[in-house]
C-alpha cells in the first residue's frame, strides 16, 4: 500500500473541482428558473440534493462502523457536520491528514499504520466520488446534452457544466480503479501507460455512446427513455440482491446500496461482487449493443422530422463508432493487460476480476463493486 505525493495533491484538486461543480450546478439552476425553464431547474436540484444525501448516509455510516467506543465526542461532531452535508470536505480533511502524515512528518512516514489510514481514507474517499459520479454528474450530462439539442442555444456555464459532467465521469472512474487496485492485499496495480490508457478508453467511450444514446431516446419519447431507465435500474437491484451483497452492516443501508447499484449499472458494467464476469459483462454488453441499435431505428418511426437532422447523423454515427472503440478497448483491457497477481501467495487466476479470498476482517473497499 502506497500514498504518494500525488495523491495528496489530486486530493486537493478534487476538493476544489468539488466546489467548482456545485457552483457551476447552482447558477445553471438560477439560469433555469431565470428563463422559465422551471422544469429543468427542479431536475437539477433534484440530481444533486438526492446524490448529496445518499452520499451524506453512507459516509457517516462508514464513520459510525469505524469508530471506536472512546470517540464517541468525535462521532457527534461528525454526525453534525454530516447534517450540514460537509461529508465530502470531511472525507478529504481525513485523506489530506493522513497524506501530509505519511509523505511530509518525518516521525510517521514510515509507520505501516498510517500509511493504511491513508489508503483506507482515500479509497473511502474514492467510493463516494464513484456514487455522486452516477448519481448525479451522468444524469446532469444527459440532461444538459438533451437541453443542447432540444433548444439548440444553451449558455456557456451550461457548456461549462457539460465538461465538469464530462471530466468528472472519466477521471472518478479510473480514480476509483486505481484506489481499488492500489487498497487490495494480492491486486496489482494498473500501469500508467498502456494499460490505463486501453481502459481509460474503454470506460470513456462506451459511457459516452450510451449517454448520447439515451439523450437521443429522451429527445423521441420521454416515456420509453423514462421506462429504459427503470427497468435497467430494477435488473441491476435484483442481479444484486441475487448475488447477495453484504457491503452494509445493516438490511436498510444494503438496501440502499443495492438500489445505488442498480443506478450505476444503467450507465456502465461493474463486477459487484468480486466474481468472475465473463457471462454477466458480455451479456451486459450485447444487450447494450442491441439497445442502441434499437434506440437508433426507433428515432426513424418515433421521430422522422430528428432522423432526418444532421444532427441525428452525426449523433448516431458518434455513438456507434464510440460503441466500436469501446468494445475494442475492453476487449483490448482484459484480454493484454488487466492486472493479475496471486491473491495472498496463493496461485489464483484473476480473470476478468477474479474472486477474492474472505479474510479475518474484511475492508470496505474489498466487498464493494469492481470495474
Amino acid at each position: 500500500m502506497s500514498f504518494t505525493k500525488w495523491n495528496f495533491f489530486m486530493t486537493i484538486f478534487g476538493a476544489f473541482s468539488f466546489l467548482f461543480d456545485i457552483g457551476i450546478d447552482l447558477w445553471i439552476t438560477f439560469k433555469y428558473f431565470q428563463e422559465g425553464l422551471l422544469v429543468f431547474g427542479l431536475l437539477t436540484i433534484f440530481f444533486v440534493l438526492v446524490s448529496t444525501l445518499i452520499i451524506q448516509a453512507f459516509s457517516y455510516k462508514w464513520f459510525k462502523d469505524d469508530c471506536h467506543e472512546d470517540s464517541s465526542g468525535k462521532l457527534k461532531v461528525v454526525f453534525v457536520l454530516h447534517v450540514f452535508l460537509l461529508g465530502i470536505f470531511v472525507r478529504c480533511l481525513f485523506v489530506l491528514k493522513y497524506g501530509f502524515q505519511v509523505n511530509y512528518d518525518p516521525k510517521k512516514r514510515n509507520c505501516a499504520e498510517t500509511k493504511k489510514r491513508a489508503v483506507d481514507a482515500m479509497t473511502d474517499l474514492s467510493m463516494l466520488k464513484c456514487f455522486k459520479t452516477y448519481l448525479e454528474s451522468a444524469p446532469q450530462l444527459i440532461l444538459q446534452i438533451y437541453i443542447l439539442i432540444e433548444h439548440g442555444q444553451i449558455t456557456i456555464f451550461q457548456y461549462a457544466s457539460i465538461l465538469v459532467s464530462v471530466t468528472s465521469i472519466s477521471w472518478s472512474t479510473v480514480d476509483y480503479q486505481m484506489s481499488l487496485r492500489k487498497s487490495l492485499q494480492g491486486k496489482k496495480g494498473i500501469s500508467i501507460g498502456a494499460p490505463m490508457f486501453s481502459y481509460v478508453l474503454y470506460k470513456f467511450f462506451t459511457l459516452t455512446s450510451w449517454i448520447v444514446s439515451m439523450v437521443i431516446l429522451l429527445n423521441c419519447n420521454a416515456y420509453l427513455f423514462t421506462i429504459l431507465v427503470v427497468l435497467m435500474s430494477l435488473s441491476g437491484f435484483f442481479w444484486a440482491w441475487k448475488k447477495n451483497t453484504d457491503f452494509c452492516r445493516t438490511q436498510r443501508m444494503e438496501f440502499l446500496y443495492r438500489a445505488v447499484v442498480g443506478i450505476i449499472l444503467v450507465f456502465t458494467f461493474f463486477n459487484i461482487k468480486g466474481s468472475r464476469t465473463l457471462v454477466p459483462i458480455t451479456i451486459y454488453y450485447v444487450f447494450r449493443a442491441l439497445s442502441t441499435t434499437g434506440i437508433l431505428a426507433l428515432c426513424f418511426y418515433l421521430k422522422p422530422s430528428f432522423s432526418n437532422t444532421l444532427v441525428f447523423v452525426i449523433l448516431s454515427i458518434a455513438v456507434v463508432v464510440a460503441l466500436g472503440l469501446g468494445l475494442i478497448s475492453m476487449i483490448l483491457y482484459y484480454a493484454c493487460f488487466h492486472p493479475s497477481l496471486p491473491h495472498l501467495g496463493q496461485n489464483m487466476e484473476d480473470t476478468m476480476d477474479g474472486p477474492t479470498h474472505t479474510m479475518k476482517k474484511r475492508r470496505r473497499i474489498e466487498q464493494f463493486i469492481m470495474p
